[in-house]
């Protein structure tokens, strides 16, 4: 009786037998969002008739990338304005104030994020000490 706990109580060591524990596709590339649902949506799509084995891996990091600028945006962006959580407006006023983002997100609504005022850079009022700097440049 003693032999048979002691044989249970060891930890499967996969030493040959035994099942090994399974490691997903986001694990093994070391990314949070998920490799095996977009290679099913990519499936799913017909973007293409075939896809590759490293498309889908490719692509989550390209999404979690652009998460993590957005958020890390958004999150400076309520820090300023000495708020605790970042909201669909303060993630659409800091693709707005990036210049990159606003580029990327230019036709993109998000949902509850409100409007905001779209002033051309040129309309805007300059600086008192841009304009004190060009003059001083300017007569010399």
């Amino acid at each position: 009786m003693s032999s048979n706990t002691a044989a249970s109580t060891k930890t499967n060591t996969n030493n040959g037998r035994g099942k090994k524990s399974k490691v997903s596709r986001s694990a093994k590339a070391g990314l949070e969002f998920p490799v095996g649902r977009i290679c099913r949506l990519l499936k799913a799509g017909r973007y293409a008739s075939r896809i590759g084995a490293g498309a889908p891996a490719y692509l989550a990091a390209v999404l979690e990338y652009l998460a993590a600028e957005v958020l890390e945006v958004a999150g400076n962006e309520v820090k300023e304005t000495n708020k605790t959580r970042i909201t669909p407006k303060a993630i659409t006023a800091a693709v707005t104030k990036d210049e990159e983002l606003n580029k990327l997100f230019k036709g993109v609504t998000i949902a509850g994020g409100g409007v905001m005022p779209n002033r051309h850079r040129n309309l805007l009022p300059e600086s008192s000490a841009k304009k004190e700097k060009e003059i001083g440049s300017g007569s010399q």
